[in-house]
């Protein structure tokens, strides 16, 4: 199945999250495809939001937090010389966080997430707040 432009999901202004997360299931569920998830920073919210959904079995069957390094690594395989060079919070550990769900869970879509929340930021000065996202579908990371 292929996801078309037509089909991207949106949330606004006056959308809950509720609304959002039945949109998302009843797209992933007419277009036969399942997603995991891969958190960190979030503590596993997205996980829950997704399973507040209607019909959630037919689109979500597991999810992971992983907050320590040592976590992501046996896990989601993420590689321990990226998490050394690179730290949990940057794009190339996110990117293989969505990748080892995705074959984890033997899914077509993943969506992974490491960040600090705050109130300080990382060891190597990257600032509270910054958090990066890894979306993967059928092998292609966003």
């Amino acid at each position: 199945m292929r996801l078309e432009q037509h089909d991207i999901v949106t949330l606004d202004e006056a959308e809950s999250v509720d609304s959002l997360t039945k949109k998302l299931g009843d797209l992933l569920v007419n277009q036969k495809l399942r997603l995991t998830t891969a958190e960190s920073c979030t503590g596993g919210k997205l996980a829950s939001a997704l399973c507040a959904a209607e019909d959630t079995p037919s689109f979500y069957g597991v999810g992971y937090v992983t907050f320590t390094d040592e976590a992501k690594a046996k896990i989601l395989r993420v590689q321990r010389h990226s998490l050394a060079e690179h730290t949990a919070v940057s794009e190339a550990v996110v990117t293989e966080m969505a990748q080892g769900a995705k074959d984890q869970a033997e899914v077509n879509i993943s969506i992974a997430i490491s960040g600090y929340g705050g109130p300080e930021g990382g060891e190597d000065g990257t600032p509270a707040g910054t958090v990066w996202f890894a979306w993967n579908i059928n092998n292609t990371t966003f």
